[in-house]
């Protein structure tokens, strides 16, 4: 059973209260008790005095009678059990009570072993020494006060009798007081002492368990409250704080708690998001690396190949070209046969270029770098071959980073790549269009330059296909093999190309050549835009 941090407190305090509030209530009835049983003795000695006092003069004239009645008369007094005088051989003289007169009384009875210390009597006797506190024949508890007669000068010179001098003591009178009325106000009072004992405790209790509800119960229910909310992922709620104690300080380090976990989440949620999308950058990276790779082990592959098949294939494709202009020149060849000798020079002559192209294709030639500006040798690719027909209807606009600095590249060979560049890009416009060259740098990284049209796209189950040798789109030209010719030359200048496509809007191709720092403060001059 779950037992509350208020009811454990309560309890406890309670407890602790009781105990405390236990002995107290003891110590004060016992303290109050001797108090009521030091002023009974003290009234039964006053009592024993008065009544010695009174009879003095009786005694003196010898007048026992008189002196008894007055003894007799001070008994019938509310609160007096009985009176006895003993003389000092021990035998009672008088007493209230007639049937003990004349008995004898041991020295060591009670109101006799008091004042008697081995056998010898105490001439002086304190207070307490000489009273003593018993239960009667009744069961009634009574106080007996035992006050010695002194033989005083008056008493050993009266003419009615005499004592000698040196007698100190001729009896005692022995007044023995009820204490029913102490033991009534004792009752009262303890039973007064339990109801404010109980009263204080409940009162007390009821007063910690207000303060504690309020004071701590209630925050700590704050606390519990939103810790739960936490736990279920609720960071916006905070904990009211009125006060200004222990409590209110601990509901601000709580709130601020509750604060630097929410922007912890938030943090952890970004960079969760964040690396969710660096996870599939590099994944993208790495599959783009992985077809790089595979790309260019089957272009080396392929590039053995063709070395070898071109060879073979050249030797006899010129002899077949040679004898054919031959016989296509001699006059004696009959004029029907002209057409099918110039079908064999064209058709060895389209094998001639194809060879070519395969040995451009294999010959993975050693880049001659030196320091240049691709803008200048974009400008010289377009003078080039911007005359051709294929360009009539086509617009050129220049995109030019005017301090791209200079790299280190063969431009030869990245003239060809531009040159294939922007045929293609041509030869997807046949009803004309806009070719858009832009070049920056990427990242410190990189000089880019970057070949956009708005011809009909590349479809996008070919686009991992376009830099493979011999694929191609154009049915009726071409061999497949400029794409694959200027990603390996991109590629042995340490720099990569990428492409994007949509059908029906355009092509992006953007070449990308590692910087040379040592060349990075000398930027190249731009040629101007058309």
């Amino acid at each position: 059973m779950r037992i509350s941090l208020i009811t454990k407190l309560t309890i406890g305090t309670s407890l602790i209260l009781l105990v405390f509030m236990v002995f107290f209530a003891y110590i004060n009835i016992a303290t109050f008790k001797t108090m009521l049983m030091e002023a009974a003795i003290s009234d039964a000695d006053k009592l024993s005095e008065t009544i010695i006092k009174t009879t003095h003069y009786e005694m003196l004239e010898d007048n026992r009678q008189r002196a008894y009645q007055m003894i007799q008369e001070v008994g019938t007094l509310q609160g007096v059990d009985h009176i006895r005088m003993i003389n000092k051989s021990g035998h009672i003289t008088f007493s209230t009570e007639k049937g003990e007169i004349g008995r004898y009384l041991d020295k060591t009875e009670a109101g006799c072993n008091m004042c008697h210390t081995a056998g010898e009597p105490k001439v002086q006797a304190s207070t307490m020494s000489r009273s003593r506190v018993y239960f009667d024949k009744q069961g009634k508890q009574v106080v007996g006060m035992a006050k010695a007669i002194y033989n005083e000068e008056s008493c050993y010179l009266a003419s009615c009798h005499f004592h000698p001098p040196k007698q100190r003591i001729l009896g005692v009178l022995d007044t023995i007081v009820s204490l029913e009325s102490m033991q009534t106000l004792i009752s009262y009072y303890r039973n007064r002492i339990i109801v404010l004992t109980i009263f204080l405790l409940l009162s007390i209790s009821f007063t910690i368990i207000f303060f504690t509800h309020r004071l701590v119960n209630r925050p700590v229910k704050k606390l519990l409250t939103q810790t739960t909310r936490i736990t279920r992922g609720d960071f916006d709620v905070l904990v009211n704080n009125t006060s200004r104690d222990e409590m209110g300080e601990l509901s601000d380090a709580f709130n601020q708690m509750t604060a630097s976990l929410k922007s912890a989440r938030m943090e952890l949620e970004e960079w969760g998001k964040n690396l969710e999308a660096k996870v599939a950058e590099r994944t993208s990276e790495i599959k783009q690396m992985q077809t790089q790779l595979i790309r260019s082990e089957k272009l080396v592959s392929l590039g053995r190949l063709v070395a070898g098949i071109t060879h073979e294939i050249n030797n006899p494709l010129t002899g077949i070209l040679m004898f054919a202009n031959l016989i296509h020149s001699n006059p004696k060849l009959d004029l029907s046969l002209k057409n099918d000798t110039d079908v064999i020079i064209n058709e060895a002559k389209r094998c001639a270029k194809i060879v070519k192209g395969l040995l451009d294709f294999s010959r993975e030639s050693i880049p001659q770098k030196k320091p240049a500006s691709l803008s200048q040798v974009m400008e010289g690719t377009l003078a080039l071959i911007g005359r051709q027909s294929s360009f009539l209807n086509i617009d050129i606009v220049r995109d030019y980073q005017p301090d791209l600095p200079l790299i280190p590249i063969d431009e030869d060979q990245i003239e060809q790549v531009f040159i294939n560049m922007l045929l293609n890009a041509s030869q997807s416009m046949p009803e004309g269009g806009t070719i858009t060259i832009t070049t920056y740098t990427d990242k410190e990284e990189y000089a880019c330059l970057k070949i956009t049209d708005t011809g009909i796209g590349i479809a996008e189950e070919n686009m991992e296909k376009i830099f493979d040798p011999f694929f191609t789109t154009k049915s009726d030209k071409g061999t497949g093999l400029g794409l694959s010719v200027s990603y390996g030359i991109i590629e042995r200048h340490g720099g990569k190309i990428e492409v994007q496509s949509k059908m029906n809007e355009g092509t992006t191709f953007v070449i990308k050549l590692p910087l040379d720092p040592t060349d990075r403060e000398n930027p190249a001059t731009s040629s101007p835009a058309v």
